[in-house]
C-alpha cells in the first residue's frame, strides 16, 4: 500500500475508532507493545511516507504516525528518488490529518526541484515552525539553482538549531530577533542576499561555500558566539563584529574571495606598498572598522586562519592588529609566510601574549604534508617579542624550499630549535 493510499484509508477516521480490516497486534510484536511516546520517537526516524504506511500494520499502529516527534520530508521513498512535486498531494493530506503535537526535528531534503515547488517547501517550513520545531534542516541539492525562501521572518521561541543548504536567503528571513533560543546556525552552499545577520542567542555559527553578489560586506553580529566557521565565501568577505565570548574560529579565504590586491599580479606582495593599491588601504571600502575579520575574533582561544595568496584582508587587518589576549593555539597557512620580511607572521605572534602552540601548514591545500618539523625552545633567555608560554611549534611542508628555510631561520632567531620527523 502506498503512503497516499494509507492516508486516504484513514482520512476522517478519528483516533480510537474501530477498523475491522486492520489486524490485531500480534502477541510477539514486542515493538508494538512499547509505550506510545517511544513509538512516536522511533517513527520520527523514518521518511514521512514510510511512517504513514505503518498504520496498516495493526490497530495498535493505526494513528501513531499522526503524533511523531519528528518529520522527515525527503526525496527518497524505498530508496527511490522522489521530487518535491511527487510529494505535494501526499503532504497536503499529511498536514491536514496530523495531530498538532510539537515537533522536535524536521528535515526537508531533496536533490531536485523546480520553481513551482518553492511555495510548497516554504509552506512545509512554516508548518514546522508552527509545530514548535527545535531542530530544522532544509537541504536542497540542485547544481543549477537555489531554492528561494520567502522573505518572512522566522518567529519561534523554540527553534534551537537551523541547518540550511542550497537555498537563497533574503533579509527578513535571517532576522532572528524572534528566535530567542536559536543557538546553532549552519548555512552551507547558499546564496546570501542580505547585508546583515544578527543574533544575540547564537552560540555556534558555520557559513561555508556560500556566495553573494552584493557590493557591500555582510555584517555578522553575534556577541554570544562560542564557535565560528567561515570558509570558502564567494564574494566580498563578511565583516565580523565583536564576539567577546568566542572560543574557537576557523576563517578560510579561498580563491573565490573578491578581496584581491591589485598589485599582486605584478609581483608586489599584498599591502607591501601603502596607498599604491586602493583595495589594500583601510577605509577604501564600505568597512567603517579598522579590521574586517581580526577585530571580531580577537577574543578567541583557538584560531585557524587560512587565505589564498593575493587576498588582502588579513594583511590589511594587521595594520591595525588587535591583541589576541586569550589565544592559545594558532594555525596558519603559507599566506602568512610569503612576505619577504615575514611581517604578517611576526605581527600576529607579537600580538599573541599567551600563545602556547603554533602550527604552520606550508603545503598545498587538500594534500597531506610529506615532512613535519617540530620545534621547542632551548634554555636560552626567551625573547620578549613573543609569548613566554609558546612551547610547541609545528612546521608542516612538502619540501625544504626557500620559503621554508626563511621561516625556520626566522623562528630560530626566536630561540626555537627544530627536529625533523
Amino acid at each position: 500500500m502506498s503512503a497516499d493510499d494509507a492516508l486516504r484509508l484513514f482520512d476522517g477516521m478519528p483516533p480510537g475508532s474501530e477498523d475491522e480490516s486492520a489486524p490485531l497486534m500480534s502477541a510477539t510484536d514486542r515493538i508494538g507493545a512499547l509505550p506510545d511516546h517511544i513509538l512516536h520517537h522511533l517513527l520520527s526516524f523514518l521518511p514521512a511516507q514510510a511512517a504513514v504506511r505503518t498504520c496498516v500494520l495493526a490497530r495498535r499502529w493505526r494513528h501513531l504516525w499522526r503524533s511523531t516527534t519528528g518529520l522527515r520530508i525527503v526525496g527518497l521513498d524505498d530508496e527511490e528518488p522522489v521530487q518535491v512535486q511527487d510529494l505535494r498531494k501526499f503532504m497536503d493530506h499529511l498536514l491536514v490529518l496530523r495531530e498538532r503535537t510539537d515537533l522536535d526535528t524536521v528535515q526537508i531534503k531533496f536533490d531536485l526541484f523546480n520553481q513551482d515547488d518553492e511555495p510548497y517547501v516554504n509552506l512545509w517550513t512554516r508548518f514546522a515552525v508552527i509545530c514548535k520545531v527545535q531542530v530544522l534542516t532544509l537541504r536542497i541539492h540542485d547544481e543549477l539553482e537555489y531554492l528561494d525562501l520567502d522573505d518572512l521572518p522566522l518567529v519561534s521561541r523554540h527553534l534551537r538549531t537551523l541547518n540550511l543548504h542550497g537555498v537563497s536567503l533574503r533579509k527578513t528571513f535571517v532576522d532572528f530577533a524572534s528566535c530567542t533560543a536559536l543557538a546553532n546556525l549552519k548555512i552551507d552552499d547558499c546564496f546570501i542576499n542580505f547585508n546583515k545577520i544578527s543574533s544575540c542567542s547564537l552560540k555556534h555559527l558555520s557559513i561555508t561555500s556560500c556566495q553573494s553578489d552584493l557590493d557591500c560586506r555582510v555584517r555578522i553580529s553575534a556577541p554570544g558566539l562560542v564557535s565560528l566557521e567561515l570558509e570558502d565565501f564567494i564574494g566580498i568577505t563578511p565583516l565580523l563584529e565583536d564576539m567577546a565570548s568566542l572560543e574557537a574560529a576557523c576563517v578560510d579565504l579561498s580563491v573565490e574571495c573578491k578581496d584581491v590586491c591589485l598589485n599582486y599580479g605584478s609581483g608586489v606582495f599584498c599591502g607591501a606598498n601603502d596607498n599604491t593599491c586602493k583595495n589594500c588601504v583601510p577605509g577604501s571600502d564600505d568597512c567603517s572598522s579598522d579590521c574586517v575579520l581580526l577585530g571580531g575574533i580577537s577574543s578567541a582561544k583557538h584560531l585557524k586562519l587560512i587565505s589564498d595568496t593575493g587576498k588582502f584582508i588579513f594583511t590589511r587587518d594587521l595594520k591595525h592588529c588587535p591583541t589576541f589576549s586569550k589565544l592559545k593555539t594558532l594555525l596558519l597557512n603559507k599566506y602568512w609566510c610569503v612576505a619577504p620580511d615575514l611581517d604578517p607572521l611576526s605581527c600576529i605572534l607579537t600580538n599573541s601574549p599567551v600563545l602556547e602552540k603554533l602550527t604552520l601548514e606550508l603545503f598545498p591545500k587538500g594534500q597531506n604534508p610529506k615532512l613535519e618539523i617540530k620545534g621547542s625552545y632551548c634554555c636560552m633567555e626567551r625573547p620578549s617579542a613573543i609569548s613566554e608560554h609558546l612551547d610547541i611549534v609545528e612546521v608542516k611542508c612538502d619540501v625544504i624550499d626557500e620559503i621554508i628555510r626563511k621561516v625556520l631561520k626566522f623562528l630560530c632567531a626566536l630561540n626555537i630549535r627544530f627536529s625533523f620527523e
